[in-house]
């Protein structure tokens, strides 16, 4: 899918193909990293209030904190926006939300997203009305337009993997900055969703390779 107005949309693995080997035909580092980490995946999850409740859920906490928490959230019937206002703090630090996260959780549910209408929005604009709430900062907005809405040009250079993956594969004296990355990845539009998907790759591979996990 293509509007002109959000861009290429990734659906299906097809898609990620098509950009690893547009990304590979433009850079010969590319192509050896794509040797290096096989097929990349997919990694659409679905859009709308809970996704993004979960990014803020996850912040600063382990993976396995993250999902014990957000299955107690779940089991308590706890991801919507009414039933997090209606909710007491009790109820919400009994699921291993911090006092920051609940607060954080409330402002979201307040803040009146109609998460539907972001589908037809340009990536710019998603971004611009998701970090007005407190507690989703850019990289978080990055990450929801990426793998939520499938935008195939959206790139998450606050990433420090991503940061270390690029250091790694393109030789560079350090790690580059978060604006440094930036204007790197605009050489990678309009694939910039997928050379993350690879830099990730190609990160977990070379730290596995070094044996840190």
């Amino acid at each position: 899918m293509n509007d002109t107005s959000v861009g290429r949309i990734i659906k299906s693995r097809d898609c990620v193909e098509e950009g690893a080997a547009w990304l590979a035909s433009q850079d010969a580092r590319f192509a050896r990293a794509l040797e290096r980490t096989g097929p990349l995946p997919l990694r659409l999850r679905k859009d709308g209030f809970a996704a993004v409740l979960g990014a803020i859920v996850s912040q600063q906490v382990s993976v396995a904190s993250a999902n014990a928490i957000w299955g107690r959230l779940k089991a308590a019937g706890l991801t919507g926006p009414r039933k997090i206002m209606w909710a007491s703090d009790d109820d919400l630090r009994a699921c291993g939300m911090s006092r920051q996260k609940i607060r954080y959780a409330r402002e979201l549910s307040l803040s009146g997203i109609r998460f539907p209408s972001l589908r037809e929005r340009p990536t710019d604009e998603v971004i611009e009305t998701l970090i007005v709430v407190p507690g989703i900062g850019r990289w978080t907005a990055e990450i929801y337009a990426m793998f939520s809405l499938g935008r195939a040009d959206v790139f998450a250079p606050g990433d420090l993997a991503l940061q270390e993956a690029a250091r790694m594969l393109f030789d560079l004296d350090g790690r580059p900055s978060e604006k440094e990355l930036r204007v790197m990845s605009e050489d990678w539009s309009p694939w910039r969703g997928v050379a993350a998907r690879l830099l990730w790759a190609y990160y977990h591979v070379e730290k596995e390779r070094e044996g840190i996990r």
